[in-house]
């Protein structure tokens, strides 16, 4: 994927934080993040984020107080020296962020609706966010409560490398579906999942999960099928890969051995691929609405 000259998003903010590449420490950060997604993903979305933390070569005890890492201390997260221009990965970054603008602007514009840019916050190890602690070893995230994205750019690296998921449309793959997250903020879905996971059990809140993230999916392809003119070949294939590597049965399978289906979270690999290419196919927001109707 190549943007060539075009513009890099200008809300995006760089920080440097504190601590070590992996873990989250003893402290309350590590906490706030598992209370955080167990209210977002129930129990089952701990135990993935466990285990993809394991995966990636972190200390899941981090998390749970039993590591031995610091906890980061106040005001370590400062203002960065590295902006969109430091590197052929973050000015990419920054540019994928830029084109989502444009194209939900567009979108919302078309719906007669105002879009509301999220912040990028790329930082590097660990940072704060409004919904407890960013750790590079969890990947990026959409923090609803401060309507942003958080990003250690080092997760790319893991995902070619670890994940066996390279490619320059992999990487805005990832940021297209966070980028979704924040669409679902602004248009209400996610409110609703989450009223409607508050009376489900488990296993129902597991499954609302699921059609959330799929959605975020296909909002991703759709935001991709706008962007034909910037596309190469190979480009959609390098989405399909990671999705493929995300997917919770290919995570649970390499983790345990075993794929227990009700605990997904964000679905199995065939469904992520599924649903980028059903938005890549659709070209509209009407193309993925079914994964959350009725909600």
């Amino acid at each position: 994927m190549r943007f060539g000259g075009r513009r890099s998003s200008d809300n995006v903010e760089f920080r440097e934080g504190g601590g070590s590449r992996f873990g989250l420490g003893g402290g309350g950060g590590g906490a706030m993040l598992l209370s955080f997604v167990f209210s977002r993903f129930g129990v089952g979305g701990v135990v993935v984020l466990l285990l993809v933390i394991f995966l990636i070569g972190g200390d899941p005890l981090g998390l749970t107080g039993g590591g031995g890492q610091q906890a980061v201390a106040p005001g370590a997260n400062r203002q960065s020296q590295i902006t969109c221009q430091t590197e052929p990965t973050i000015t990419f970054a920054c540019q994928t962020l830029a084109s989502t603008e444009d194209q939900w602007s567009a979108l919302f514009t078309a719906a007669g609706q105002n879009y509301t840019r999220p912040r990028m916050v790329v930082y590097q190890g660990r940072d704060q966010s409004a919904c407890g602690t960013a750790d590079s070893a969890m990947g990026p995230f959409y923090c609803p409560g401060d309507q942003s994205i958080y990003l250690d750019v080092a997760f790319f690296r893991e995902l070619a490398q670890r994940f066996a998921a390279p490619g320059d449309f992999a990487q805005a793959y990832v940021i297209a579906h966070e980028v979704g997250h924040h669409v679902q903020t602004l248009t209400g879905i996610a409110d609703r999942i989450r009223r409607a996971q508050s009376g489900a059990s488990e296993t129902e809140a597991n499954a609302l999960q699921v059609r959330m993230e799929l959605q975020a999916d296909c909002y991703a392809g759709l935001w991709a099928s706008r962007e034909r003119g910037a596309m190469e070949p190979g480009d959609l294939e390098e989405g399909m890969t990671a999705a493929a590597a995300i997917g919770d049965d290919t995570l649970q399978r390499a983790g345990q051995g075993q794929v227990v289906p009700e605990s997904f979270t964000h679905g199995s690999s065939a469904q992520r691929q599924e649903a980028l290419t059903h938005g890549w196919r659709g070209g509209d927001r009407a193309a993925c609405e079914n994964y959350t109707a009725g909600i």
